[in-house]
């Protein structure tokens, strides 16, 4: 048995990101070692379920490979695979030491060592999306739904390629990210149901399984019901990677849209800007030596492991490629992805902590929009002007602005001291005027909009707001 420090471990997922040790716990039971040999050691059970349900052994194996497998541990099978060589008869010959001389012969019986990895891989990945993954992402998504209804009317400047724009809110904002995480979570859903598994043997053209039945895609039917999964259209000695590659794709997509979210969040809380923060504990440090310092730490660590995990992607799409009916170059990269699902679901719950207590400063919000509120009104302007027949509404109401800016004089003020343009003032109704004089008011359907993205998704994902 290994004991160790957890500050003996390598990676930083062990000893920095897993602190937390109710989250270790979730991951390992699903991502560990000991979880892997687990679900392997499942997939040899339900073959021997399926072997006595056709007829081939009887259910008094079935009993001792359950009992066999129930107590195996990871450290002898590591100790087995050091003779071996090969993991999953490494697997095989623990089993075998465990059960009768009748019960030996069907342990393994008709696979290849790649019907048991691959289907077992397909199993706790698609367990750990149905009951981990995905719980927690709409964990995070029921939080930004609930910034979105709450400041769904609170006024904030739009702001594209980093300058003011037109006003929006700040809920409609966060609904953005309640839409684009939403989708997210819906492929990683279906691609998740969608992992599939294999028993047809070396090639994937049922050899050996063909020696026993006449229809072996039956049998594999029946190995992979036991399993709660579906057979691969086709198979040689691995499943068809697209599966997976289609499952991991859409996980790190997801944790774009997270990367994208803390961005933006963290900008919004930039000295100059000051629109949000994090929640700042009492004893927290900002910085060594400025003891002001308020930093965006948590948003910033999201976008920082996303770029570590992102380029895992392209080791993924790689592995799409094996030679004939297999190769071993996938052997060593695959086994990094429950590395990548550890990230993710750290940066969720990181999310999911600062979100829940993040602070909005409605005062700084309001004082940023005001500084170019006048300006705002350029683009309602222009496009009334334009719709009561004004030839080159843009140039006219662009002439306005730069003189604006150089007078002090408002947009509206100066419209109002033209002869050229006082006719088309004149016409503008009382609807129209209130949006030139308040420009606050001019967010279209921002409020709305956030308010309907929030009852689409939390409808699609059966997720009940509070």
């Amino acid at each position: 048995m290994i004991s160790r420090s957890i500050f003996d471990n390598i990676s930083p997922l062990d000893h920095r990101y897993s602190m937390r040790s109710e989250e270790f716990e979730e991951y390992s039971r699903y991502l560990s070692e000991r979880a892997k040999i687990r679900y392997q050691s499942e997939v040899e059970l339900a073959l021997v379920k399926a072997l006595a349900k056709n007829g081939i052994c009887s259910e008094e194996v079935v009993k001792e490979v359950k009992q066999a497998i129930s107590e195996l541990s990871p450290e002898e099978v590591y100790a087995e695979e050091k003779k071996t060589r090969h993991n999953i008869r490494a697997l095989v010959n623990c089993i075998q030491k465990r059960v009768s001389e009748d019960a030996k012969p069907y342990i393994h019986f008709t696979t290849t060592s790649f019907d048991i990895v691959d289907t077992a891989n397909s199993l706790r990945y698609k367990e750990t999306a149905e009951e981990l993954i995905v719980p927690t992402l709409k964990k995070l998504e029921k939080v930004l739904m609930e910034i979105a209804l709450r400041e769904k009317d609170t006024v904030q400047v739009g702001r594209t390629h980093g300058q003011h724009a037109v006003p929006v809110t700040f809920g409609f904002a966060v609904a953005e990210y309640v839409s684009r995480f939403g989708n997210k979570i819906h492929a990683v859903e279906e691609s998740a149901k969608n992992l599939r598994g294999k028993i047809s043997g070396a090639v994937g053209a049922y050899n050996a399984s063909h020696l026993f039945f006449d229809k072996p895609e039956e049998f594999e039917a029946d190995v992979l019901a036991e399993l709660g999964l579906k057979a691969s259209t086709h198979s040689t000695q691995i499943v068809e990677p697209e599966y997976i590659t289609d499952f991991v794709h859409s996980l790190i997509s997801a944790f774009g849209v997270l990367a994208s979210f803390s961005d933006d969040m963290r900008h919004l809380q930039r000295s100059e800007i000051g629109e949000v923060g994090e929640h700042f504990g009492k004893d927290q440090v900002g910085s060594s030596t400025m003891p002001h310092k308020r930093n965006p730490i948590n948003y910033e660590n999201v976008k920082s492991m996303w770029k570590a995990f992102m380029p895992h992607m392209v080791t993924v799409y790689q592995d799409q490629l094996s030679e004939h009916q297999r190769d071993l170059t996938n052997s060593a990269s695959s086994r990094f992805i429950p590395e990548i699902i550890v990230g993710l679901l750290s940066s969720v719950n990181r999310l999911i902590r600062v979100c829940e207590k993040l602070v909005v400063d409605h005062e700084n919000i309001k004082r940023n929009f005001e500084m170019n509120k006048e300006m705002i009104v350029a683009e309602p302007l222009y496009i009334l002007l334009a719709s009561y027949g004004h030839p080159d509404a843009h140039e006219a109401v662009r002439k306005l602005t730069l003189e604006s800016q150089q007078s002090g004089e408002t947009l509206r003020g100066l419209i109002q001291k033209s002869e050229e343009l006082k006719p088309y003032w004149e016409k503008l109704t009382d609807k129209q005027m209130e949006l030139l004089i308040n420009p606050e008011k001019y967010i279209g359907i921002a409020s709305q909009k956030a308010e309907k993205v929030v009852e689409y998704w939390s409808e699609k994902l059966d997720i009940e707001l509070d």
